[in-house]
């Protein structure tokens, strides 16, 4: 709904927003966010679920199990639209994790010459690991990609090694951190750690992808 409305919240703090005109979304899982035209995607107010919106005229009052509300009063409706938009399918995007997880796979030797894979989704007691290989050397590496590197995936790095190094087999595991971007901080993190880090060129590993094609 698009409405010329004010707004008052009441809860762990008030906040007002005068009267203006705005845009009112009330979706089918309770939700209801209110947004201006110069704020992107970010409301400025909104109440999540739980909660439960009571219609009295032009009086709304959105209220959760918290106590929390939301009271719009609209003093002019100028448009009213309802869709039902059905199942959502789920956002698919180019370069996610599993994506670059297959495309180091199949060219392993992105991490070095002589790197040869054992596996993908290698599975350990804590979740499996995104990449098991093997350097020149006969050595086991594990790897963990992320498309953003930051402190949390050393940190899950560290316990996929901890683990690993205990089996004989394998022992002594390397670790790589590799992802598109490496935020410092998990860089010195990594590096303080023993873990090398690499950054993935998720351009040149379709490049090399798309040569593989052209040559068979």
């Amino acid at each position: 709904m698009i409405a010329r409305c004010q707004v008052d919240y009441a809860g762990r703090l008030t906040a007002h927003l005068p009267m203006a005109i705005r845009l009112l979304l009330i979706k089918a899982d309770g939700s209801v966010s209110i947004h201006s035209d110069d704020r992107a995607y970010k409301p400025l107010n909104w109440m999540s679920p739980p909660c439960w919106l009571i219609e009295d005229g032009d009086i709304w009052t959105v209220q959760n199990k918290a106590g929390e509300k939301l009271v719009i009063s609209i003093e002019e409706r100028l448009d009213e639209v309802k869709h039902e938009l059905g199942a959502e399918p789920g956002l698919v995007k180019d370069g996610v994790e599993a994506h670059l997880q297959k495309l180091l796979a199949e060219h392993i030797t992105t991490l070095g010459e002589g790197y040869t894979l054992v596996r993908r989704e290698y599975p350990t007691a804590i979740g499996p690991v995104d990449i098991l290989c093997r350097d020149a050397d006969g050595a086991t590496v594990a790897v963990e990609i992320k498309r953003r590197g930051e402190i949390d995936g050393v940190e899950q790095l560290t316990r996929y090694l901890e683990l690993l190094n205990r089996d004989p087999l394998l022992s002594p595991v390397q670790g790589v951190f590799a992802a598109q971007l490496i935020k410092p901080q998990a860089r010195t993190l990594a590096e303080d750690r023993g873990i090398r880090c690499v950054t993935l060129d998720y351009d040149a590993l379709r490049g090399a992808e798309s040569d593989e094609f052209r040559l068979f």
